[in-house]
């Protein structure tokens, strides 16, 4: 039976335990006052909780036997990554025979009130499942930012194969930064995963919430492994490329001032201020004899330097065949 009033909706399922969905405006709500009357057992949680401003777990055995578990979580509805400030931050607790959560955000609220939803909390055998099901749901909102995070990274992927840009470098590191989100953001619900195991132990290995649960961490987290090992590729093949780009820079500028040693030589002695230099007071015939001297053996210096093979191909490299 469904029990619903502003900003509060409880239900008692088919299997005997209560789920409670309630929003309030700040802790000093009647809302608080009346679940911490109706529910004891919720007195530490409540006195926890409102100094969270993060995700938060507590596993806790009261009575040495029945575990409560409780908590905050922090996720984003939204595809782009944003201030974890601006996220949503919801509270939850889940005993023998309650599960409770506070401030859950009205997209997610609607999906959990969704007919298919309803029937799963409805067979729910243990309070704890019904948590697994609301976790599926925020994960799929992680999911869906990955996917815009594989299409963001496929383009720069795809800049780095056509155009190895200076500022491609920022596009990998804003990469990084969109990755270390969506993994800060999961990391609690794999810690949900691991508390439970550590609450309930083997009462959740028939439960095909749980199993499904894991799967899904499961599969969420390959995917995080994978960006990740693609990413330090990403980041080691720009590494490469600069590299080999500067020592061709390099060698390069090596090769020129090499080739241009004579000419600075000549120019260097025949610029001097002496009287007695050879073609220096002889007009145009001096100048086209030191221009031809100069021509002739800076040629001469680089097909020298040609057959020797110190070149190479650094000075013939065609623009349009080369990714660097």
């Amino acid at each position: 039976m469904i029990h619903s009033s502003q900003g509060n909706h409880s239900m008692t399922t088919d299997q005997g335990w209560d789920w409670h969905d309630i929003e309030i405006e700040s802790w000093e709500s009647p809302k608080v006052d009346e679940l911490r009357r109706k529910i004891p057992e919720t007195g530490d949680w409540l006195d926890t909780i409102p100094s969270v401003d993060t995700n938060y777990l507590s596993v806790r055995f009261p009575d040495g036997y029945n575990p409560i578990l409780f908590g905050s979580l922090v996720y984003s509805v939204k595809e782009q990554v944003q201030e974890i400030k601006n996220c949503v931050h919801i509270h939850f607790f889940v005993s023998k025979s309650h599960f409770i959560i506070i401030n859950l955000d009205a997209h997610t609220r609607q999906r959990m009130h969704m007919h298919e939803k309803m029937q799963m909390i409805q067979s729910c055998k243990l309070p704890i499942e019904g948590m697994f099901v609301l976790i599926r749901t925020i994960l799929h909102y992680i999911h869906i930012g990955m996917d815009r995070f594989e299409h963001n990274l496929r383009e720069v992927e795809e800049v780095m194969k056509k155009h190895n840009k200076k500022h491609l470098m920022d596009q990998i590191l804003q990469s990084r930064f969109e990755l270390l989100y969506w993994s800060n953001l999961f990391i609690p619900f794999q810690e949900i995963v691991t508390a439970a195991r550590e609450a309930y132990t083997d009462e959740l290995e028939s439960s095909v919430y749980f199993k499904r649960l894991v799967h899904r961490t499961e599969r969420m987290n390959v995917l995080f492994r994978h960006y990740e090992k693609e990413i330090d590729t990403l980041i080691s093949i720009d590494e490469a490329v600069s590299a080999f780009r500067g020592n061709d820079i390099m060698k390069t500028l090596t090769i020129i001032t090499a080739i241009f040693t004579p000419a600075t030589v000549i120019g260097a002695i025949w610029g001097m201020n002496f009287d007695f230099l050879p073609w220096v007071k002889t007009g145009i015939t001096g100048f086209l004899i030191i221009s031809a001297i100069t021509i002739f053996s800076t040629l001469a210096f680089y097909v020298w330097m040609n057959m020797k093979g110190w070149t190479g191909d650094l000075l013939q490299v065609d623009k349009k065949d080369s990714h660097l």
